[in-house]
């Protein structure tokens, strides 16, 4: 009898392990997803889905958390090329080392890639599309507006020239994947570790307001290498631009960076309203990238540059960037290089947003 009851509490250990072991994983035919339940994508996990070629590895130690990706996602996304994106989607070698215990500063870093979501894709909220004026004014273009049509799928993503795809906004379909049902839904890690999250109630709210007044700007052209146009930048600060927003501490929920600390957790939230992405991160980061009010050198380049030589003839120069020619080519060979911009001080008028 003692043994019988022996046994039969054995063989319910033993299916309880096994039915524990059966929610750990998630498998199927196309996909396999491996997460640790406890910890979920906090864990180390693999994600693997041939219907897309994904593959992200995902390694977690006391200290680290590595992150192994070809970058291609795990969902259905629009069909590239399409308008306004005429580039294709393939696989990237993309290694992300971010620390399992970020350090808070409570000092916003600028950042041009922010982070990764949960299947390895980048967020990228910036555009590298400036519009610039004959007058010395350059405004940085947003994702969203109605001026430029850069091609963004109804994930808010699209493709960069490497083949890179890579979200400006909500991830609409990485939502929807990773919903474990409670409002806030896990959907990345930001470069510093902290993790990021989206609202499905939109329950905080940032803290960006529209600037008062017109913008100024004379004679402004926007190009990339298949076209140039004529833009007007009058009117009132819409949104159009990312210098059509200022921060205004405590008017949101959420911080400078868009973070919040939640549960004494500090985390950063995507949202549906500018700033979209964070464009800062306020822990510890590896690769510095610091704000500033100008645009970077290699932005102008790539925006003056017409005929991609790699240098910037006189004829290319717009603004007063073209009054300073001479004291800026610094060999007096009639052309601009990369490394003579880059010269040219932050403060410098002719650079300035």
């Amino acid at each position: 009898m003692i043994n019988r009851i022996l046994t039969i509490a054995i063989f319910g250990l033993l299916c309880t392990s096994c039915k524990s072991n059966s929610h750990s994983h998630t498998h199927s035919e196309e996909t396999t997803n491996h997460a640790h339940k406890k910890e979920g994508y906090f864990g180390s996990y693999s994600l693997e889905d041939k219907n897309f070629g994904t593959k992200t590895i995902v390694t977690v130690t006391d200290t680290e958390r590595k992150i192994v990706t070809n970058a291609l996602p795990n969902h259905k996304t629009g069909e590239f090329p399409r308008k306004g994106n005429p580039n294709t989607i393939s696989a990237q070698k993309r290694t992300y080392l971010l620390p399992v215990n970020p350090k808070y500063t409570g000092k916003p870093t600028w950042v041009r890639e922010p982070g990764v979501a949960l299947n390895g894709v980048k967020f990228e909220p910036g555009t590298a599309e400036v519009v610039v004026c004959e007058t010395g004014e350059n405004y940085r273009v947003e994702a969203f507006q109605d001026i430029i049509d850069l091609g963004l799928d109804f994930n808010n993503a699209h493709v960069q020239p490497t083949g890179a795809y890579h979200y400006h906004g909500t991830p609409t379909e990485v939502i929807t994947k990773f919903d474990s049902g409670k409002d806030l839904v896990h959907i990345g890690f930001a470069n510093d570790g902290f993790p990021i999250y989206y609202s499905k109630s939109s329950a905080y709210k940032p803290s960006y307001k529209l600037l008062d007044g017109n913008r100024e700007g004379e004679d402004c052209t926007y190009t990339n290498p298949k076209q140039t146009l004529d833009i007007s930048v009058g009117g009132h600060h819409d949104g159009s631009y990312g210098s059509d927003f200022e921060y205004v501490a405590n008017s949101g929920d959420l911080d400078e960076c868009n973070g919040i600390t939640v549960d004494g957790k500090y985390m950063y939230i995507v949202t549906n309203e500018f700033p979209y992405v964070s464009r800062c991160l306020m822990g510890e980061v590896t690769q510095e990238e610091r704000r500033g009010g100008g645009e970077r050198r290699g932005d102008l380049m790539a925006q003056m540059d017409t005929n991609k030589d790699g240098k910037l003839s006189k004829s290319e120069i717009k603004g007063p960037l073209k009054e300073q020619f001479s004291k800026i080519d610094l060999n007096a060979d009639g052309f601009i290089s990369k490394e003579e911009l880059q010269k040219v001080t932050r403060t410098n008028r002719g650079i300035r947003r």
